[in-house]
């Protein structure tokens, strides 16, 4: 007969040798089997599909240095916590491969090496902004920090700043678009540092565009994902087959009836164009006594246009919301004395927050831009706008002459009637030609074939050709370019740059990437004039109702003991 003490062990010993079996399974399940629950509402923490391909599939160790960290005010520490969350996940994803470290560049240098370190960064393309913080003692405090990072992979670097800077926002608001943008952010950099095949993109000369200084800061930008040339057209069709896009950037001379049908058919053939048009030819550099003339430059353009869904107008923006320019305030034989003031003709324009490749971007800097009216006779093309103007807007009419005595004058707000005018739009479908029932045989020797009805593409137009310019000044050790979208008189970065790059990659079929742009987290903040108003009624709930919540809870428990040791 089995002893109950030994039937008892054999239980035991069968309930630990079942629990370690159960063990062992579960644990060869978690490591088979990959899982993650991500709990929040807009799904903040889950990446896409393409993020995960792009994290599974790296060849080499890609190192992210993050210079966000020593002593940071709270919602930069917040931040710092939401680049270090979204690198985690992707360490999950990218495993040994991704590697990152959160580094403060400042610590323990001197007033002078963070002077050089400030300049060394300049140089390198971060930017820097400025927080305000309370010390141990209780005062404020001014710091600069480097919300941005370095990305290194095989001995290449791409710098990276993190911090959406919208001035039409409030901080709160930035650090959320920040954050909305991380992914896209992190991800498009780690995407064009690994990449091996190189799209080609072209920027058409011979009309009188841009040169190639005149583009070099956006040019060099696009260097990180394409291969970028520069070349004439000639009137030879298929000129362009094999590029990714095409960027016709500020034409001046009129185009030949042969130009326009390689275009035309470029894009019947599923090709797409950047197009930055000035309808009007205006210029601060042809000032002569405070004066200068505006007209009408003959592009033979309006044709295309037309077919494609679009008309500029040759009419000058004028926008209380712009920009300023220096002027000579100083009177007659005395010494310059330059002062900022607003110029109606530079007008900063609003990005769409609703469109995807221009959400979260800041004001666009533009100079002498014109209008768009899309046409709802191509109902079949999609439209969806880019930039608009500000609700106070005026139009002019060309010819004109511009004059800087304009300034002196005091915008009346009944004249600027003409509210959110297109200055930019985005044009998606299936293009008719402009060249459907025409003939083209006086423009080739041998006339090709016409497509008259083209493939679904997409392409952009924007009513000014001057944002894709950056400025560029001559010295003793050369030409000095300075970024696109910076303006030297008010020390502004506008989003030129940023907005430019989302389009080209818009048109080049990157929309995955771009579809993260359109990720939103809701900001919960606290009512501030709820918080001021009942400030006083909460103090006392938190000081009151815990300390009689533990009393209430005591006596209760000694209640409880009586009743059951007198019973």
């Amino acid at each position: 007969m089995i002893h109950p003490k030994q039937k008892q062990m054999t239980k035991d010993l069968s309930l630990l040798l079942s629990s370690l079996v159960i063990l062992f399974l579960i644990n060869v399940i978690n490591q088979n089997l990959f899982y993650r629950f991500d709990l929040t509402s807009e799904k903040r923490y889950t990446l896409s599909e393409n993020t995960k391909t792009i994290l599974e599939n790296l060849d080499d160790i890609v190192f992210i240095r993050v210079y966000l960290d020593g002593e940071l005010n709270i919602p930069f520490e917040k931040f710092q916590q939401a680049v270090g969350d979204l690198l985690d996940e992707f360490k999950i994803y990218g495993k040994s491969m991704l590697q990152y470290e959160f580094e403060n560049p400042f610590e323990d240098a001197g007033s002078k090496q963070q002077n050089q370190i400030i300049e060394d960064f300049y140089q390198k393309g971060l930017r820097p902004t400025n927080i305000h913080q309370r010390d141990k003692e209780g005062g404020m405090s001014e710091k600069i920090i480097f919300p941005s990072a370095m990305v290194t992979y095989r001995n290449i670097e791409i710098p990276l700043n993190l911090l959406v800077n919208n001035p039409g926002q409030n901080a709160g608001q930035n650090l959320n678009s920040s954050i909305e943008s991380l992914e896209y952010t992190l991800i498009s950099t780690i995407k064009n540092i690994t990449n091996k095949r190189t799209d080609k993109l072209v920027f058409i000369e011979g009309h009188g565009e841009l040169n190639e200084m005149e583009v070099h800061d956006l040019s060099a930008e696009l260097s990180k994902s394409f291969q970028i040339d520069r070349g004439i057209i000639q009137g030879r069709p298929g000129v362009l087959d094999g590029y990714k896009a095409v960027v016709v950037a500020k034409p001046t001379l009129s185009f030949s009836e042969a130009d326009k049908f390689v275009l035309d058919q470029y894009i019947m053939n599923g090709g797409k164009v950047l197009w930055l048009i000035d309808a009007v030819q205006a210029s601060l550099d042809s000032m002569r006594n405070g004066e200068t003339f505006s007209y009408i430059p003959e592009l033979n353009l309006d044709d295309l246009f037309f077919r494609y869904g679009v008309r500029i107008n040759p009419e000058l923006i004028q926008d209380i919301r712009c920009n300023a320019i220096p002027i000579n305030v100083a009177l007659a034989g005395n010494p310059p004395n330059f002062q900022p003031a607003p110029w109606l003709y530079y007008p900063l324009l609003m990005p769409n927050s609703e469109c995807v490749v221009s959400k979260n971007i800041n004001l666009v800097y533009s100079r002498f831009a014109n209008p768009i009216d899309t046409l709802a006779a191509r109902s079949q093309i999609r439209k969806q706008v880019l930039l608009s103007t500000s609700p106070y807007t005026k139009l002019r009419k060309v010819p004109a002459i511009i004059s800087f005595s304009e300034i002196m004058e005091t915008p009346k707000e009944e004249d600027f009637s003409q509210s959110n005018r297109i200055a930019g739009v985005l044009l998606e479908g299936a293009f008719e030609s402009a060249f459907r029932n025409r003939g083209i045989d006086a423009y080739f020797e041998h006339p090709p074939m016409v497509i008259a009805q083209g493939k679904p593409t997409r392409m952009a137009v924007i009513a000014d050709g001057d944002i894709i310019r950056n400025d560029v000044r001559f010295s003793e050790k050369g030409p000095l370019i300075s970024p696109l979208g910076y303006d030297r008189n008010s020390n502004q970065n506008y989003g030129n740059k940023d907005l430019l790059v989302n389009v080209i990659q818009y048109l080049a079929d990157d929309q995955h990437l771009l579809s993260l742009r359109g990720r939103e987290f809701k900001i919960r903040l606290l009512d501030q004039e709820k918080v001021q108003s009942e400030h006083r009624k909460w103090v006392v709930l938190n000081m009151i109702l815990p300390s009689l919540l533990v009393l209430g809870l005591g006596m209760l428990f000694i209640q409880q003991r009586k009743r059951r040791y007198t019973r």
